[in-house]
């Protein structure tokens, strides 16, 4: 089997390009061959057509694209490549279900004229042309042969917005690395780690607030719980339009009191992340949903950080923004809904207190890890991928 692979991929320093790395490796260790026609061309039409035509899609038997993390190139390349070859199996993992792209490349006269003037204007345009975004999705995710969410809920969500008929989207959860066990760390000090990419939105704010309104109730555990804040820095994210965003946290810690227990670990090099997190007891992710997304949709995909935590053994305390309830709803951690800081710190201030939590959290964070295991998950997609290149509607 050959295939093309639509995708971020390293260097690039995203969630998806580090999933689409892992799942092209493990594909080709189960004897698939993978093309990346787009690697390193622009995400816009000119680039995307001219890398289309460049490339013999006649040599492949099916094409893959990742969708999702705000990218459009996989996108205009799925649509280009339905028109020009009717008959060329095309399937894609959607990360940001209920939408494949939540946005147009270009908006149509004359709302494109908003887009050089101050906010609010040029996110008022996107909503008023998303009825034309919603249709362009919907052409495309019904032209393809089959789609694939990492969750239940996601594949519930994008089956319903993009009208699409019962079965045509597959749910394969999200695949972890094999990380050689370690056991939890002594219970006398409990270690909490954030980790992902560091910048606004991830609710890090949160986090903060909740773990000083912990040792306000129980002033005798400010010796007893660090917090390591753990991930990438993105300059663009890092230093946006609200100023530099670390620090900004920097001076929210200064001001809470919490400097003396907050440990950093910014950029942390990938052969580094299986044993820090497993330096930590339990990984806390507070995520905000996107208030600016929500006037177009839910988010509801699911998180790689989770799937590390999985990987490495570890439990999660998690809102409920995106998929994350269904992520931790089997003893592998607790939920909050999010952005209620009380109830955040209602459930540190319970981990804090009955640490034996963690340790339970762990050992079925690990069976989900052993059960999500990338050659598993390769050999899922590649059984897919035999039955779309076989005409097999939705694996029947």
């Amino acid at each position: 089997m050959r295939i093309a692979l639509l995708a971020p991929l390293p260097p690039e320093k995203n969630g998806i390009a580090d999933y689409a790395n892992h799942f092209k490796t493990a594909l080709e260790q189960l004897g698939v061959t993978v093309a990346t026609p787009l690697s390193g061309v622009e995400g816009n039409s000119a680039a995307i057509k001219q890398a289309i035509a460049a490339f013999d899609w006649h040599s492949v038997d099916l094409v893959h694209a990742e969708l999702g993390g705000g990218r459009l190139g996989e996108f205009l390349a799925l649509r280009e490549l339905r028109k020009a070859y009717p008959n060329l199996p095309l399937t894609a993992t959607v990360h940001d279900p209920e939408r494949l792209v939540w946005r147009r490349e270009h908006l149509p006269f004359p709302l494109n004229l908003l887009e050089h003037f101050p906010s609010p204007l040029p996110q008022a345009a996107v909503v008023v042309a998303d009825p034309l975004t919603l249709r362009e999705e919907r052409h495309v995710a019904q032209g393809l042969t089959r789609l694939i969410t990492l969750t239940r809920l996601g594949a519930e969500c994008l089956s319903q917005r993009m009208q699409l008929p019962a079965g045509k989207v597959a749910v394969i959860n999200h695949a972890n690395l094999a990380i050689a066990t370690a056991p939890l760390p002594a219970l006398a000090t409990l270690h909490l780690l954030y980790f992902g990419f560091i910048y606004r939105g991830k609710g890090i704010e949160d986090l903060l607030q909740a773990l000083t309104d912990v040792f306000k109730q129980a002033p005798e555990l400010r010796d007893r719980v660090r917090l390591t804040l753990a991930g990438g820095t993105a300059a663009e994210m890092a230093f946006g339009a609200g100023g530099n965003y670390l620090e900004q946290l920097n001076s929210q810690i200064a001001e809470l009191g919490l400097a003396g227990i907050i440990d950093w670990r910014l950029n942390l090099p990938a052969s580094e992340i299986a044993q820090t997190i497993q330096a930590h007891h339990v990984m806390v992710l507070p995520y905000r949903e996107s208030k600016k997304l929500g006037l177009l949709g839910r988010q509801r995909g699911t998180s790689g950080a989770l799937s590390w935590a999985a990987a490495c053994g570890r439990g999660a305390i998690t809102s409920d923004a995106r998929a994350f309830a269904e992520e931790v709803a089997s003893g592998n951690g607790a939920i909050y809904p999010q952005g209620d800081v009380t109830a955040l710190s209602d459930q540190l201030l319970r981990l804090a207190r009955t640490p034996t939590l963690a340790r339970d959290w762990a050992e079925r964070a690990g069976e989900i890890g052993r059960e999500r295991l990338w050659p598993l998950t390769a050999q899922q997609f590649k059984q897919l991928f035999e039955q779309a290149i076989a005409g097999d509607a939705y694996g029947a």
